[in-house]
């Protein structure tokens, strides 16, 4: 079988991974030099703790094991498994954390409600004052900026692989191809579209004007290296008001008795924070779901998550290296994992992870696999 892959971002990669794999001859076309969107813009977290049980779940625990093993294949992603802490600072915040430990999924999550001293046995870098931390030993972590490289050079290792950047794909041509800006026709027995938030253009003209997907921005900052190990993803309570595992009449009291602080309710923030390779600390979020979206970054928000780390490293934050906005696609339904949709016979687009893309893509490239019985 021969399988045209649409967008270098990490859907669209392990898409071409999996086809790989199972012994097809692969064409991956990205219309830049490399994927510059999503992909490359997040934390590299492989998030189990938040996500939703049922096949949202499923998905992310089954991604997790492939992440595991892709990763003992390829070094240079930098899988690790070192879990997560999100420290809670007073019995309501608590209240939330040992809600989720009653789920019937918590041992699925590896889930442990901690001590503070437990907690910085574990992770000695947060000094600050907290009550206690949800530990999920399942999360795990890849580097963004890399992983698509590295996963590319040992794609590019088969001759079943091609990769062509800087081709824009304009048009399907018939069944299961597509012509390229470069004027030239790419052939296969499926194409599959990992566009991303590139969703104007092609994917409207095929998925038509109601396609359920939107586009949401973030912004995220980086420090310099921090100089000192931290040993595990960080979270604070904000991450509860986000993530639906965390649904529960402990956190309806939280909510009504602990608002959020006004510039993280007007942005919809939480803290996520994970270590990069150099030392680095990967720092976020916002969530803006209004179009248009601005085009420049707003500094309040970054003052209120360095305050909040600050608080749980019992130190100041070194210095911020960078500081970027990112665009991801995601379903309109929560309850929906990602949006696969036959847009022409042989034509599939992929689209719509959210904010689960990084955590979730191997899984989601394998049951496109399965589904289209590659």
């Amino acid at each position: 079988m021969r399988v045209i892959v649409v967008g270098a971002g990490v859907v669209g990669t392990l898409h071409a991974w999996h086809a790989v794999e199972r012994g097809h001859e692969v064409v991956q076309i990205e219309r830049e030099a490399e994927a510059r969107g999503a992909s490359l813009r997040n934390f590299g977290q492989i998030w189990v703790s938040g996500r939703a049980g049922g096949e949202e779940l499923e998905t992310a625990l089954r991604a997790r094991e492939l992440w595991e093993e892709i990763g003992a294949r390829v070094p240079d992603l930098g899988f690790r498994a070192c879990g997560s802490l999100t420290p809670v600072r007073n019995p309501r915040e608590r209240a939330v954390a040992e809600a989720a430990l009653a789920r019937e999924d918590a041992a699925a999550r590896g889930y442990k409600l901690l001590a503070a001293d437990e907690a910085r046995a574990v992770n000695p870098a947060l000094r600050g004052a907290f009550e206690a931390a949800l530990f999920c030993e399942r999360d795990a972590a890849v580097e963004p900026r890399t992983a698509q490289l590295a996963l590319r050079a040992e794609l590019s290792k088969s001759p079943s692989y091609t990769f062509l950047p800087g081709r824009e794909v304009r048009d399907v041509v018939g069944e299961h191809a597509v012509r390229d800006d470069h004027g030239d026709v790419h052939a296969g027995d499926v194409v599959v579209l990992c566009t991303g938030a590139w969703l104007g253009g092609l994917v409207r003209e095929l998925a038509g004007p109601e396609l359920p997907v939107r586009r949401v921005r973030l912004q995220m900052m980086q420090t310099e290296p921090l100089g000192e190990p931290l040993t595990t993803s960080v979270a604070d309570a904000d991450s509860f008001r986000y993530y639906p595992a965390y649904r529960s009449a402990a956190l309806d009291e939280f909510d009504a008795h602990r608002p959020q602080a006004p510039i993280a309710a007007a942005h919809r923030m939480q803290l996520l924070m994970v270590q990069r390779a150099d030392g680095g600390l990967t720092i976020g979020d916002t969530h803006e779901y209004e179009h248009p979206f601005a085009f420049d970054t707003l500094e309040d928000p970054y003052d209120h998550l360095t305050e909040v780390v600050e608080s749980f490293l019992g130190r100041p934050l070194p210095k911020i290296r960078r500081r970027w906005a990112g665009v991801y696609a995601q379903c309109t339904d929560p309850s929906r994992v990602v949006h696969r949709q036959r847009v022409r016979d042989g034509v599939w687009l992929v689209t719509g992870p959210g904010g689960r893309g990084m955590t979730c893509s191997p899984a989601i490239a394998e049951t496109t696999a399965n589904e289209l019985g590659w």
